[in-house]
């Protein structure tokens, strides 16, 4: 199963990430020839939909520069990997390629009248100077055309998911994505209400984000900072990744040293290591080495799978 990676960075999340552990990684896998990076990235605004939009641009150059990926998988600064990528590509590749792990629930509580009703305008849709999203009156009632659905912002989706997003033969993805213009947190949202509205797609749908997040609950806007204190529930989650972590937290150094087998100074170690212990040379990309992450990772998707296939934890 091959991997390829997009990055549409803002000015600002450049300047973040040129302080992150994860970006001496990304600079040096550009020599793998399967990552890109988007140059002039758009404007983003916390919590408006020029979230989406650029979510949608990725995904819409995945399409474009290769047809030979399975799935869309979206991350911030914020996500720190559980897993090796060995460990990833090899579990991935051993499951059923029409699952799309995307948490959700029609169970809208709060956000019904907190989210769904408010009218927002973002102003990174028209301006070139960040700005934070701006209140609209009157409030609207919840549609009738279709149901709304919630849940994380992270997600991992399918191909033929991503195609249908962003060429929409029957017009839902467009329809609901100008709805979603004026909502609050439209990532929590837009994704969801498609997948779940649409029968081809509901059934693929499995309700959950590969992630260890600490919430409250109910959840509020956002969660909990991870510390070295949650390392053995992070372990046992299973997770593929993680959020969210303070810079430099002594956490991420436990991890990279119990979970990704990583040393001071080198890159994470897999198949196609060659010409140095710490992993400065590109050998046989086709060579995987999975470790113990691949079989947590494995569990847990066979669990959450499993509760999709006797229809219990679906588009409900």
């Amino acid at each position: 199963m091959n991997m390829l990676f997009i990055w549409t960075l803002s000015p600002q999340q450049r300047k973040d990430w040129s302080l992150h552990r994860e970006w001496r990684s990304i600079r040096f896998s550009q020599k793998f020839g399967n990552v890109y990076m988007i140059s002039k990235a758009n404007m983003v605004t916390y919590r408006g939909p020029t979230m989406v939009s650029n979510t949608l641009h990725a995904c819409a150059i995945l399409l474009k520069r290769r047809k030979d990926w399975d799935w869309f998988i979206n991350l911030s600064a914020s996500d720190y990997p559980l897993v090796t990528q060995d460990d990833l590509i090899y579990t991935f590749s051993t499951i059923n390629r029409n699952l799309n792990f995307i948490e959700h629930t029609s169970q809208l509580g709060w956000k019904a009248e907190k989210r769904g009703m408010p009218l927002i305008v973002d102003p990174g849709l028209y301006s070139t100077i960040k700005a934070d999203i701006y209140g609209a009156t009157p409030l609207r009632s919840l549609p009738t055309a279709f149901k709304l659905f919630t849940g994380s912002a992270w997600m991992v989706l399918t191909r033929p998911f991503v195609e249908y997003l962003i060429w929409g033969w029957d017009n839902l993805p467009r329809t609901l994505l100008m709805y979603y213009t004026n909502f609050i947190s439209s990532p929590e949202g837009y994704f969801h209400t498609v997948i779940c509205n649409v029968p081809e797609f509901a059934q693929t749908a499995v309700s959950h984000d590969l992630h260890y997040i600490a919430w409250d609950n109910p959840p509020k806007q956002h969660p909990h900072i991870l510390t070295i204190n949650d390392t053995n529930e992070m372990i046992a989650s299973g997770a593929a990744f993680a959020r969210k972590f303070k810079h430099d937290d002594p956490v991420l150094d436990k991890i990279d040293k119990d979970l990704l087998r990583r040393k001071n100074g080198s890159f994470t170690p897999g198949g196609w290591c060659s010409g140095s212990p710490k992993c400065s040379e590109v050998g046989n990309l086709d060579n995987i080495k999975p470790g113990p992450g691949a079989s947590r990772l494995k569990d847990l998707i066979s669990r959450v799978a499993l509760l999709t296939n006797l229809k219990q934890n679906q588009c409900k």
